[in-house]
């Protein structure tokens, strides 16, 4: 009944007349074909960076995308919601599917701020503790599976569950117990992700022990070891990223050998029919969503031309398989609305 009554409230905000339809196709048409015109190959250096369809100093994205975050943060989960009509948790259930967490699993889940995909993984470890056979042993390592790029998920590998340095301690998450460690830049997003930890009983007991929030730049990440944990997501954070292939290297560096990466981000739709009806309603109803919700419109226009903004699916595998990670492959959502990519750290 919610999704419904959201997406009648999205129709009546388009209005849903023929000519505000085809009038809304026409803007989304032109501000993408804009946006695109900014765009450059992802390895080409340059002194400016996309911010949505602006360029500006690279040095200013990380204070702007700061500022995004800090205005939506109280609204982000809500926003979410309304913006996928809830079809983000499916999508974020089936990322977590694709790491099959397993016993005495350390994660590190970056840009996480609220701990929608941390909070899965940590109960998907309790759940596979639970059923293991004994207390202190955990499932063999399982090699990378033989799929490449575009495809489906691996399988994960890794059976060193030593704690991750400056993240977990193995005296307080007690030997042979996973971990989960959200780090994300915005101190707003984390307080936020907190306090849902905290309204959650099973949660709550968690904090300080098997979960962590930790203030941390994805492009640095020094407050972790080398070889640290046994798996790695980012869940639609990357493309906020001012340098991504900088990230992707400290994603391989703290990942231990045979770690797991996934990556769930919003990517390019490529039948045309869906991409162009996908431009009209980011353009014309996400960034009204977000003004009546978040009373903030200028944040979630900057959203939807970041999407347009970051490379394809096979671009995106490319600068994977770049940073050293193995067995990249990739699985579009939706047509590509989303895409979801993985790879291995194999030595």
């Amino acid at each position: 009944m919610q999704r419904l009554l959201c997406s009648a409230a999205l129709v009546r905000m388009c209005d849903g007349t023929p000519s505000h339809i085809m009038g809304a196709l026409a803007i989304a048409t032109q501000q993408v074909q804009l946006g695109r015109s900014f765009s450059t190959e992802p390895n080409i250096p340059k002194p400016t960076i996309d911010f949505g369809f602006r360029e500006v100093e690279r040095e200013q994205k990380v204070g702007l995308v700061g500022q995004v975050f800090s205005s939506v943060a109280s609204s982000y989960d809500v926003m979410n919601d309304l913006m996928s009509v809830g079809m983000h948790r499916l999508w974020k259930d089936q990322l977590v599917e694709a790491l099959r967490p397993f016993p005495g699993m350390h994660h590190l889940d970056v840009a996480g701020g609220t701990g929608d995909v941390a909070f899965r993984v940590l109960r998907a470890i309790r759940a596979a503790e639970a059923h293991r056979p004994s207390s202190n042993t955990s499932p063999s390592p399982q090699g990378p599976g033989s799929s490449s790029r575009p495809g489906a998920g691996a399988s994960p590998g890794s059976n060193n569950n030593s704690s991750p340095q400056g993240g977990q301690s193995g005296t307080n998450s007690g030997r042979g117990r996973g971990s989960v460690v959200v780090c994300d830049i915005n101190a707003k997003m984390l307080e936020e992700g907190r306090k849902k930890a905290l309204a959650a009983t099973d949660l709550a007991e968690e904090l300080g022990v098997g979960l962590q929030f930790v203030e941390g730049n994805a492009e640095m990440l020094p407050q972790f070891s080398d070889a640290s944990f046994d798996s790695y997501t980012i869940a639609f954070g990357i493309r906020n990223v001012t340098d991504r292939a900088a990230a992707l290297r400290e994603a391989h560096r703290v990942l231990k050998p045979g770690g797991r990466f996934l990556c769930l981000e919003f990517s390019t739709v490529s039948q045309p029919a869906l991409r162009q009806l996908y431009d009209a309603y980011s353009f014309a109803v996400i960034p009204r969503i977000g003004g009546l919700v978040a009373g903030d419109e200028q944040s979630y226009q900057y959203l939807v031309e970041s999407i347009r903004q970051f490379p394809d699916q096979d671009v995106w595998a490319g600068m994977i398989e770049d940073a050293g990670f193995k067995a990249v492959g990739y699985e579009n959502i939706l047509g590509g609305v989303v895409a979801m990519h993985h790879g291995y750290k194999l030595a």
